[in-house]
């Protein structure tokens, strides 16, 4: 059976079809989902939603549907929609101190950290320089140079108060922006 006669029997109500693609597909979606959750039960309910809608929503399929690309476009839906609080949160934490460059958290990353690193770098990096020019060097001071807030306010020739300012404009413009980036880079990747 093609895809065609695959969705067309799908789309008719053929069981038999159905069992077909869910034993063909069921592994893809729950390893795709694995990505992203952490515990085997919930990706193992991810799994079967997944199938479950494939099936409600069959009469919506169109003849060259690609079944595949459906299959994983609903995952990636339902894991954003359902589960975000699920989201695989270590993935981002080893990612954004690799971006950082901890070396003892780089060396034990997987390929796809090693992306999600490299690209979370070159996002937090643009970041960094679009901000206002007192709240970039304050920034920079503080990590790159791990000066305290005091030492950076006698380099620059101001305040400690004003120092502590621009750092919490910095670190919360930063952080809501890296949350930002993050969600739109997982989307992305789970294409």
């Amino acid at each position: 059976m093609n895809e065609v006669e695959r969705v067309l029997a799908i789309k008719d109500g053929d069981h038999q079809a159905f069992i077909n693609l869910y034993n063909e597909y069921w592994s893809q979606v729950y390893d795709f989902s694995r990505l992203y959750i952490t515990t085997i039960a919930d990706a193992e309910e991810i799994v079967q939603d997944v199938f479950v809608k494939l099936w409600e929503s069959r009469y919506l399929l169109k003849e060259d549907e690609n079944i595949k690309g459906f299959l994983f476009i609903v995952t990636r839906n339902i894991v954003f929609n359902r589960h975000k609080k699920k989201v695989n949160e270590n993935l981002l934490k080893t990612s954004v101190l690799s971006a950082f460059g901890h070396e003892s958290y780089y060396n034990s990353t997987s390929v796809e950290e090693d992306y999600c690193a490299s690209q979370l770098k070159i996002f937090i990096d643009k970041l960094i320089n679009s901000l206002p020019e007192q709240q970039r060097k304050c920034f920079l001071l503080s990590r790159e140079e791990n000066l305290s807030y005091r030492e950076i306010a006698e380099r620059l020739g101001i305040s400690q108060k004003t120092v502590e300012i621009h750092m919490s404009k910095a670190l919360k413009f930063l952080k809501d922006k890296v949350k930002r980036g993050w969600e739109i880079l997982l989307s992305l990747l789970s294409f």
